[in-house]
């Protein structure tokens, strides 16, 4: 028997209202106006119980086929979530007393989330998580076969499942909590600014910014990509949603469509390096390193600003190696109609005053700015178009699919957390990591870093980064290295699996979009985005680019990072006053290098600071001299030209 697509597609509908709703009554502590306390987990659990059920209802047992309906199990296995998370809110201060002594109440319940959670990510996240949540259940079930530091005490199957569901290092912990409140509600500001509007606003602002510029196409791709995927929480799904306007744009424009492609993808992924959202991550670090949100974006602010401004200058310059023209000045929008669309900008005023200025939490200060967006778009509207009901509640809807992904991830995530409390692991593999190393710390960053693009590979921004915090940056913090600077280290690597092969997702999605070769995009988007392969060790070695120390040698550590960008840039692009041969290149790129190099990160790093600065401004000088002096051999020896070639028939 089963169930037409339509009838589960409406029953899904109803499900993601109710998830979103639920997540915007919590955030504004409507129960406690109410009178009334719960558990956060009395929350959480139905939430996810609801997610699972949705999945299931709307994700086909092997993804990328069609099913002809919904099967029995389907909705089985829908019904079975929805009752467990549902009776796991409404009991759990009774249940979590019973948890050690594990009664049918509870270890029923537990197992049947552990299977139902594992399989619905399976489904919306594909192998590559289901794979490690797999090895780390076995790991529990049978870590006493282990050899040597990695051997663990077995846990018992009723124990391990009892743990994994009730305690708070467990799937209802912290991951889960963030994602059902921060995740939901960013999500719902950016669902709205697409229903009113809002997007195609910043499409047009970019447009009349950089249009006229060369490369103008590409420009536009960066900011609109940087400001969506900031909010995404998904590279991917940044490069689907801006990528189906940018990257023919680009094309139209002159890029090749593999260099269309990759552009995109390194500016969707960085949208989830750049503050003031970082795709959510920014909340979840505060929230585990127990620092404030402001002081944990203000530290990725320069990275960030650095990824985009390589990005940047490097597009720019292919543009000028391909000899591109600006957007045509037909396909501007009107400046006008531009204009009315300036409420939108207050909004993200609002969700940044509210952060930073009042210390609101993310949750409210996004649901403030999304009722900014809501009340300015029906009474100013953008052009002559205003939001419809219908638009507006479709925005709810959409939200409520639209996080199905992260909260399985970041439930299974809770998974891995709560076997590695459970069993020991996370102890041993800090020690294991730091034997490897020798307890060299290069040795372990470049180590780190591996590891940290390996696992990292097909997930969204929020299971990279809990999975990378609870693996690999304590034994970083171990080694002597600033916590805040080592979790930032993997979330950069982490997020860089997103456009490195053999498996970069974002760069793939893009290609696919760009009808590009897949691997020779992902190669391109490495070049593209080269500097979140560098700055993070630079910023390990020196807390200046973390907006940390004394505001001098901050302002000296930003100010030649920012030369070491364009130089590095300019031997990458292989551009600058015209083409630049292979060997100029290199020079570029280590006087670069050698300016990007904080002075402050070792002893000698002074030196290299100067030898860099000066170098790189020989060569641009060089560059400048020749360059002038060719111009001026070519107009000299035109007019000859043309006289040979005019006196040639009378002879």
């Amino acid at each position: 028997m089963r169930l037409q697509d339509s009838h589960g597609r409406m029953a899904a509908s109803v499900l993601a209202t109710i998830l979103t709703t639920m997540a915007l009554l919590w955030s504004l502590d409507v129960p406690q106006m109410l009178g009334r306390a719960f558990y956060t987990e009395q929350f959480i659990a139905p939430l996810l119980g609801t997610a699972i059920a949705i999945a299931f209802l709307t994700m086909p047992p092997l993804r990328g086929r069609k099913r002809p309906g919904i099967g029995w199990y389907d909705v089985l296995a829908a019904a079975a979530a929805l009752a467990v998370g549902w009776y796991m809110g409404v009991r759990f201060p009774d249940l979590i007393n019973l948890n050690l002594m594990r009664p049918p109440e509870v270890l029923i319940p537990g197992l049947v989330l552990v299977v139902l959670l594992f399989e619905a990510t399976r489904r919306a996240a594909g192998p590559a998580l289901t794979i490690i949540i797999a090895v780390f259940l076995l790991y529990g079930l049978l870590g006493n076969f282990m050899p040597g530091a990695f051997a663990a005490r077995a846990q018992a199957w009723d124990r391990l499942a009892a743990y994994l569901a009730f305690d708070g290092n467990g799937i209802l912990g912290t991951p889960l909590a963030i994602a059902s409140t921060v995740v939901v509600a960013f999500i719902f500001f950016g669902n709205l600014l697409v229903a009113t509007r809002g997007s195609q606003f910043f499409t047009d602002a970019a447009v009349l910014g950089m249009g006229r510029f060369r490369g103008g196409p590409m420009k536009i791709s960066v900011v609109a990509s940087m400001l969506f995927g900031s909010i995404s929480g998904s590279a991917v799904a940044n490069v689907v949603a801006t990528g189906v306007i940018s990257i023919p744009m680009m094309k139209r424009g002159g890029y090749p469509a593999h260099k269309a492609a990759a552009i995109e993808s390194v500016a969707s992924t960085g949208g989830q390096l750049m503050p003031p959202v970082m795709g959510a991550a920014a909340f979840l670090m505060a929230e585990f390193l127990q620092l404030s949100y402001v002081t944990v974006a203000l530290a990725a602010l320069v990275p960030g600003l650095l990824y985009y401004l390589a990005l940047f200058i490097q597009a720019d310059l292919e543009a000028g190696k391909l000899g591109l023209k600006p957007v045509p000045r037909e396909e501007f929008p009107a400046p006008r109609m531009v204009l009315t669309g300036f409420h939108f900008v207050i909004a993200f005023a609002v969700l940044i005053v509210a952060l930073f200025s009042f210390n609101w939490l993310p949750d409210r200060a996004a649901y403030l700015a999304s009722l900014v967006i809501v009340v300015s778009s029906i009474v100013f509207g953008y052009g002559k178009a205003r939001p419809t009901l219908a638009a507006l509640w479709q925005a709810v809807v959409s939200t409520g699919y639209g996080v199905v992904e992260i909260l399985l991830i970041s439930g299974a995530a809770g998974i891995v957390i709560g076997v590695l409390s459970i069993t020991g692991l996370s102890f041993n593999l800090t020690y294991a990591l730091i034997t490897i190393g020798g307890g060299n710390i290069v040795v372990l960053l470049v180590l780190c870093a591996i590891v940290s693009i390996i696992l990292g590979m097909g997930m969204p921004t929020l299971g990279v980064y809990v999975l990378l915090a609870t693996l690999i940056a304590p034994a970083m913090v171990e080694l002597g290295i600033d916590k805040l600077a080592a979790h930032l280290y993997v979330l950069y690597f982490g997020m860089m699996s997103m456009i490195t092969p053999p498996v970069a997702i974002a760069a793939f999605a893009a290609a696919a979009i760009a009808g590009a070769e897949p691997m020779r995009t992902g190669f391109a988007a490495m070049k593209f985005g080269w500097t979140a392969f560098i700055i993070p060790f630079l910023f390990v070695a020196s807390p200046s680019l973390l907006m940390k120390g004394e505001p001098m040698h901050i302002v000296a550590a930003v100010t030649t990072a920012v030369i070491g960008v364009w130089l590095v840039s300019v031997g990458m692009a292989g551009y600058f006053l015209g083409h630049v041969g292979w060997l100029l290149r290199a020079l570029f790129i280590v006087t670069g290098i050698m300016s990007l190099i904080p002075a402050n990160a070792f002893a000698a790093a002074l030196w290299t600071d100067i030898i860099g600065l000066l170098a790189g401004a020989g060569l641009v000088v060089w560059r400048f001299l020749t360059t002038r002096d060719a111009r001026a051999a070519a107009r000299s020896s035109a007019p000859a030209a043309i006289g040979a070639s005019t006196s040639t028939p009378n002879a």
